[in-house]
């Protein structure tokens, strides 16, 4: 299914219009809450699981540290950066604002609407992340399964000990996952790379007007799809790429708060108190993650 799947999330991007993608993801992210059910039907112990959640175990090893660092990097990943502005645009461009001078500047309403539409998606992020943590708790590391090797050894796994229903709605999910993440991945790269050049770029564009940008998409796809085919274990190269991204994003962190406070740029848009707090919080946590692992590495 590899090659399929590739094609199609390729030729969607390349040939479908902004609109059409935005649909398709939309729909795409009920598969997620396949995670949410596997979670249920993998029955854990409810009561240790509210426990848990409340009052974490807290650990200052090598490991622990690591592990935390591929968390913070999935959470908040540099890409994101990139494909949450460009999205930005391209709902203007969708809405018939075809030029920078149209596009230039921001409504306290479509502020407003804007803020409510990440945070609504980052409750929804957070959520998922959270069921898929306890279902996978709840039944690989519970049945001392902590070496997977793809995706398909975490669905099978889960089959004796959740049952058949569980591995279904498992799978459900990592294909769904897929499907979005994939897009999202190569389009951000897209992006970085085509403002870099200064290249035509947008979901919008015809292929022969923004064939860079699209060119970036397609190999960018093509790279994922090979890595499947050259034996590398997908599940580490996932958690590595999770790490690389949790140490570049303190520092990337660290400019959005300089330049949302910089009244050149954000003119009275600059961040207010309560955002200064919760951004330069998140800020030292990830750079004293980042600090606590790299003096940590290897011990345990």
């Amino acid at each position: 299914m590899i090659i399929p799947i590739a094609a199609v999330i390729v030729v969607l991007q390349v040939w479908g219009s902004y609109r059409t993608i935005a649909k398709v993801f939309k729909w795409l992210t009920l598969t997620l809450f396949a995670y949410v059910a596997a979670a249920f039907l993998a029955r854990p112990h409810w009561g240790e699981v509210l426990r848990a959640t409340l009052i974490p175990h807290l650990s200052f090893d090598g490991k622990y540290l690591l592990t935390l660092m591929a968390i913070l990097g999935t959470t908040i990943s540099p890409y994101l950066f990139f494909w949450q502005a460009s999205q930005e645009v391209e709902e203007e461009v969708n809405m018939g604002r075809k030029t920078l001078k149209e596009r230039k500047g921001a409504t306290d309403r479509e502020l407003h609407n804007a803020a409510w539409d990440t945070g609504v998606g980052m409750i929804f992020c957070n959520i998922i992340f959270y069921f898929v943590i306890l279902a996978s708790a709840a039944t690989l590391h519970a049945a001392g399964k902590t070496e997977i090797q793809s995706a398909t050894d975490a669905a099978q796994a889960l089959k004796p000990l959740a049952g058949s229903a569980a591995t279904y709605l498992f799978a459900l999910g990592l294909i769904g996952a897929g499907f979005l993440a994939v897009p999202v991945l190569t389009g951000s790269s897209a992006y970085a790379v085509a403002e870099m050049f200064g290249w035509e770029y947008g979901l919008d564009k015809k292929p022969k007007g923004a064939w860079q940008f699209y060119a970036v998409i397609a190999v960018s796809t093509a790279v994922g799809m090979l890595i499947n085919f050259l034996g590398i274990n997908p599940i580490a190269a996932l958690f590595w790429t999770a790490v690389i991204n949790g140490l570049l994003s303190p520092p990337l962190l660290a400019l959005i708060m300089l330049v949302a406070n910089n009244r050149k740029v954000m003119g009275k848009r600059v961040n207010g108190l309560g955002t200064n707090i919760v951004g330069w919080l998140a800020t030292a946590v990830m750079f004293a993650a980042a600090i606590g692992m790299v003096l940590t590495w290897g011990k345990s």
